[in-house]
């Protein structure tokens, strides 16, 4: 079956995200839209929809306009199977002592290489991106340090009430993905917190939660250079940002955050929540409980677990946020709504 694709240029944040908006409401409606900054420093964003109909052009040609869009470049997509053709493209990596390659390269690991087996099904963390390649250099330094050390250390738990080594456990069958991979279950994390967040506090107001990604934007002074910056903020319940910090790294970005703001005494739970620019994972989510934020907010989806973990221990968790909405996906008590 033919499907078709309808992708477009525009300049702006704002723009684009409303021109988003405006194709899902599309008749034929598009099967999925797509809203992404371009990673070449432009800051130009790309905006795509995808139709089981030919879309019309007339409707997309006002779109245009009406977005300061440049014009939509309307392709006939054949019917692929998409997972054969990437398994013959995605060619092996070799990172240092590291051979990251499909099952079907599996044979060709070279027999001084250590084989990591990730299909294209996995969608990323193949060692074609940069940023996963660096990661498998550095471990690859790391452990050849660590190789070369003479030193044992050896270390004590002195504290052993609430701890269950099973729950600890890493399986290390090789699966890609951010945050806190081959965890068994969100049990380990109880080791270090095992107190829910007080759920009378704090109170944010629904206008001041949608004003979040703006005021994060228009804190983010290396954004505005680079386009490629992520970053974190502190917002208080009436819209004031008492502090952010960016980073190349979403992790990175939110520990500066929190490091700075425990440092010099600006955290009070109690009337503040953490306004993230990308999605919220596992990871990002504990580093949150962990510094007992009761509000996090990000401009993408979080993850599934990330939900489970802010379910778990009384976090209310927010996605999608944007200047006309938002969703809740725990403990929706904390914001007041209206």
């Amino acid at each position: 079956m033919i499907t078709y694709s309808a992708i477009t240029k525009v300049n702006k944040r704002k723009h684009a995200e409303g021109l988003g908006l405006a194709l899902e409401k599309l008749d034929p409606a598009p099967s999925g839209v797509g809203v992404f900054e371009l990673e070449d420093g432009s800051g130009e964003w790309e905006v795509g929809a995808y139709f089981i109909e030919k879309p019309d052009e007339i409707s997309l040609l006002l779109l245009e306009n009406a977005f300061d869009a440049g014009g939509f470049v309307i392709s006939k997509i054949p019917e692929t199977d998409w997972v054969a053709k990437v398994k013959r493209e995605l060619s092996p990596v070799e990172a240092g002592r590291f051979f990251v390659c499909g099952k079907h390269d599996l044979k060709k690991t070279p027999t001084d290489r250590v084989g990591l087996l990730i299909e294209a099904s996995m969608a990323f963390g193949t060692g074609h991106h940069g940023t996963t390649k660096g990661c498998l250099l550095a471990l690859d330094k790391i452990l050849l340090e660590v190789t070369n050390l003479k030193n044992v250390i050896e270390a004590t738990i002195n504290k052993t009430d609430n701890l269950d080594i099973g729950k600890l456990k890493r399986n290390f069958v090789t699966n890609s993905s951010c945050g806190i991979c081959g965890k068994t279950s969100l049990d380990s994390i109880e080791v270090l917190k095992n107190d829910k967040l007080d759920l009378s506090f704090p109170k944010i107001k629904e206008d001041i939660i949608l004003k979040s990604p703006s005021l994060l934007m228009n804190e983010q002074s290396e954004f505005a250079k680079t386009g490629g910056i992520h970053a974190s903020a502190l917002i208080d319940e009436a819209g004031k940002v008492i502090a952010t910090r960016e980073d190349v790294g979403r992790h990175n970005a939110l520990d500066k955050l929190l490091g700075h703001s425990i440092q010099n005494g600006l955290l009070d739970p109690k009337v503040q929540f953490i306004a993230c620019s990308g999605r919220l994972n596992f990871e990002l989510v504990q580093k949150g409980l962990m510094a007992n934020i009761g509000i996090m907010a990000g401009v993408g989806a979080p993850t599934s677990l990330a939900v489970d973990l802010a379910k778990r221990f009384d976090m209310t968790l927010l996605g999608f946020v944007k200047e006309s909405g938002f969703n809740i996906y725990s403990n929706k008590d904390r914001i007041i709504l209206g």
